[in-house]
């Protein structure tokens, strides 16, 4: 069972997502938040064990906005993966939001059955950008990683290298284990040695800094 909560301002919004939510046998909602403040206090005074997945954060909120909750979660409670519900699909908001610790961006239009992919994606380590917003995501890293660094390259292997590439296009673990024939097992272990090697803590993070330091290509993905 996956652990929800949704922090929201809206409560109309928080009520339809239990109720969307509450519709997949996999996905239990345990606990709403209106603002940043409410969500930290909450997980403050719940016991590790009980805490949430996956967080569903809403960037635009009074008292302490998405950004800012975003940057404390992952400081605080690195182990709980953010996926970004918003109606903004604007540039600095989308990378704002990457750079603070979300997993995931995805718009309130968002289908039913996509916003439900994307919850249990994010849940296992999956990253979901919502395809109206991919595009301004590499439009961004094209933009800022014009330069490539010398030398972290050296550091992993052509495997590693691979699995990378295969994390920027998208693939599960899953699909990485078929395409490299490797058991999910070894390509968790894989990817958790690249997280800590490029000191990321989710897949999207992780294909930025690829991009940053030369490891991948942005014309391969």
């Amino acid at each position: 069972m996956i652990r929800i909560m949704i922090c929201d301002d809206q409560a109309i919004i928080r009520e339809g997502l239990v109720t969307i939510l509450s519709t997949d046998p996999e996905i239990t909602v345990s606990g709403t938040a209106a603002n940043g403040e409410e969500l930290l206090a909450v997980l403050e005074q719940t016991n590790a064990d009980s805490h949430p997945q996956v967080i569903l954060l809403d960037l635009k909120m009074p008292i302490m906005n998405g950004i800012s909750t975003a940057k404390a979660v992952r400081n605080r409670y690195p182990h709980i993966k953010i996926l970004v519900l918003t109606t903004y699909d604007d540039e600095s908001w989308v990378f704002d939001a990457i750079r603070s610790g979300a997993s995931g961006y995805i718009l309130k239009d968002t289908p039913k059955d996509d916003l439900l992919d994307a919850v249990k994606g994010t849940a296992v380590g999956d990253t979901y950008v919502d395809p109206s917003v991919a595009g301004k995501v590499l439009s961004m890293v094209r933009g800022e990683f014009t330069q490539i660094p010398s030398g972290l390259q050296d550091e992993f292997s052509d495997r590693e290298l691979k699995i990378l590439l295969l994390i920027a296009r998208g693939y599960s673990n899953t699909e990485i284990a078929e395409n490299l024939y490797l058991s999910p097992g070894t390509v968790r272990n894989y990817i958790s040695a690249i997280f800590s090697r490029l000191g990321t803590t989710d897949r999207t993070q992780a294909a930025i800094a690829a991009l940053r330091n030369g490891l991948i290509r942005l014309q391969d993905i």
